[in-house]
């Protein structure tokens, strides 16, 4: 597990496992976002799961599930948790949910979309197609 940065405060991820939360505590990481909905693939652990596991490593923990790409309300959701500038890791299975939907919270926020596209890009994550 590697997480990509998108900014100096947020980073995406494929799917974390259970095992990486308390080293991403250590390494000053203080919450997870999962954009990863219940039993999208067999074995992912649930939210509920990670929740409890996330806790116990000290870092808050926050569900907001993504199917196809995020609509407006589940990125301003994002942006608003992101908005406090606390170190924080976005996980769905591939991490690209999570780049967009970073994305669009910034664009949101009044961010060129260009510079964000540039960005994700940055992170291995191909946001060229998504309507910013």
């Amino acid at each position: 597990m590697a997480p990509r940065p998108l900014s100096p405060t947020v980073w995406t991820s494929p799917q974390l496992a259970i095992e990486d939360l308390a080293d991403l505590a250590a390494s000053g990481v203080r919450r997870i976002i999962s954009n990863r909905p219940d039993g999208e693939d067999p074995g992912q652990p649930t939210a509920a799961r990670m929740d409890a596991a996330a806790r116990q490593a000290g870092l808050d923990f926050d569900w907001i599930p993504v199917t196809g790409m995020p609509n407006p309300a589940q990125a301003a959701a994002v942006g608003a948790l992101l908005a406090d500038g606390r170190p924080t890791v976005m996980f769905c299975r591939s991490g690209t949910r999570s780049a967009a939907a970073w994305a669009m919270a910034e664009r949101l926020r009044g961010r060129d979309a260009d510079e964000l596209r540039a960005a994700a890009a940055g992170a291995g994550y191909d946001l060229s197609r998504l309507p910013l």
